[in-house]
């Protein structure tokens, strides 16, 4: 596989809280993983952000590695505006 078609290929990360309230990565990948990962959170009723960008940062990450001071940033106020939406439904 080239790296123009590796790039173009679908990636999804999901994101949860460890015990110590800290955010981390529950699971990572790309292709038919990336798409199973986006079934099971719809499947449990658990919203799916599509952002490319965000999800391209998080895959230089490790599964089990907490965010970075600079990614809990933009994780923060995707939240907030998660919340903002689903109050409004």
């Amino acid at each position: 596989m080239n790296d123009e078609t590796w790039e173009k290929r679908r990636g999804a990360v999901a994101l949860g809280y460890s015990q110590t309230n800290q955010p981390e990565i529950l699971a990572q990948g790309y292709g038919e993983f990336a798409e199973r990962i986006i079934s099971e959170a719809e499947k449990h009723g658990i919203f799916v952000h599509d952002a490319p960008e965000l999800v391209g940062l998080l895959m230089h990450l490790n599964p089990d590695d907490y965010l970075p001071d600079s990614l809990k940033e933009v994780l923060v106020e995707l939240l907030i505006w998660l919340q903002e939406v689903a109050d409004s439904h």
